[in-house]
């Protein structure tokens, strides 16, 4: 296969399969996907399709039953944990509905987190000025019980870009939100991935939210399949 060396995400022949007491269960398989640099892709499907079990294969964070991922033409396979960890941090961020910020971190500590562990000099300086971006510089010194869920999920947002990754993996961002919110948080995030050019991979039940990125992705019955605009 001819890649381009734009690609930043070369899926090839992947397949998810576990045993269970009633037998092997096979997630999906033969999945084939190629995202370029700075592209935003949506992967959608109803609950229990494996949504969220293939971005964890694709961020590295688990490894298929079968096939390889190659991010920025690198084989993570090949990689010991050591080294996939250390490879997440330099290039990759997340994410998720679930905020996961540290409870006894303030705002500002938890977005100088990702950053101090890269030894960035300016780590408390940098992380100011993403929480002043996205419009909690007023709040830096709160920790995450004092924050509103909308809130959280900005620092999340603040924590993800401060790194400057090559590949941002959002898992339903809005889905702790209500929808005031979450669409504020979504023009957020996407207009920062846009001035980033970040390669987005978003996981979302909601079509009208897929609609935003540049292509979009359907898995179902264990297949992915484009969605045509």
């Amino acid at each position: 296969m001819t890649v381009n060396m734009d690609t930043v995400i070369n899926a090839q022949d992947l397949a998810k399969r576990f045993s269970t007491q009633a037998g092997q269960v096979e997630l999906f398989q033969n999945i084939n996907l190629q995202i370029q640099r700075g592209e935003s892709v949506a992967i959608i499907g109803p609950s229990g399709t494996g949504k969220s079990t293939l971005l964890s294969i694709l961020a590295g964070l688990d490894h298929p039953s079968s096939g390889k991922i190659l991010l920025n033409n690198t084989d993570l396979s090949e990689l010991d944990d050591k080294h996939q960890a250390e490879f997440r941090n330099q290039h990759i961020s997340f994410v998720f509905q679930a905020f996961h910020l540290l409870p006894d971190l303030t705002a500002l500590e938890n977005v100088m987190l990702p950053l101090q562990i890269r030894n960035h000099s300016e780590a408390r300086q940098e992380a100011k000025e993403w929480l002043e971006r996205v419009g909690l510089g007023p709040r830096i010194g709160h920790k995450p019980a004092e924050l509103s869920g909308g809130e959280q999920q900005r620092v999340a947002i603040a924590r993800s870009f401060a790194t400057n990754p090559t590949l941002l993996f959002a898992d339903e961002p809005t889905g702790n939100l209500d929808e005031q919110t979450g669409n504020q948080i979504i023009e957020q995030l996407f207009n920062i991935n846009k001035d980033q050019n970040t390669t987005l991979i978003l996981i979302t039940h909601d079509p009208s939210l897929a609609k935003r990125c540049d292509r979009s992705l359907r898995l179902h019955n264990g297949q992915l399949t484009e969605i045509e605009a």
